[in-house]
């Protein structure tokens, strides 16, 4: 079983009992911790794609230790121009072991009838409120801010046809 999460950034591909090196993370060594953010899940026989990430999967890790990688040397040089400068860098990193791989199996909340009423009311909503809008905007300037006179909005003469618009809906 393997699992592709994202920790920092970064996306990996981590199996149960594996060692991985991830950017430093600000946990103490020894504490574990849990990525929610789990790419996909592969169990053999089925694998779990996300969209963007599997809903209730984890996976859970603790942290072994912080250390710095390897030196990278950054050399500069202009070609007969006298220029050169050299320079070095070690990145810090945590060591994380991976203790377990959580799939957290899909669960499906049912809505009562009053749910889905105030969601199809709430629809209803948003549909008056598109229509409303797209009325606002066949109206000239002129007549967005008579309207907007009518219902009391200041600093009317200074505002474009958009931010009318807005003041309206």
């Amino acid at each position: 079983m393997y699992a592709i999460v994202e920790i920092s950034g970064k996306q990996f591909k981590v199996e149960k009992k594996q060692k991985i090196f991830v950017n430093k993370l600000d946990v103490a060594e020894g504490k574990k911790v849990s990525f929610d953010n789990v790419l996909m899940i592969n169990d053999g026989s089925k694998s779990s794609i996300g969209t963007p990430k599997v809903s209730g999967a984890q996976v859970d890790a603790k942290v072994l230790k912080h250390l710095k990688s390897d030196k990278v040397i950054v050399f500069k040089k202009k070609r007969r121009k006298g220029y050169k400068v050299k320079n070095g860098h070690r990145q810090s990193i945590t060591e994380i072991e991976i203790s377990d791989i959580l799939t957290g199996g899909t669960q499906k909340k049912t809505s009562t009838k009053k749910e889905t009423a105030s969601k199809t009311v709430s629809k209803k909503n948003s549909i008056d409120k598109k229509k409303e809008v797209k009325d606002l905007v066949s109206l000239s300037v002129g007549k967005l801010k008579e309207l907007a006179k009518e219902k009391g909005i200041s600093g009317i003469s200074s505002m474009k046809k958009a931010d009318l618009i807005k003041a309206l809906s």
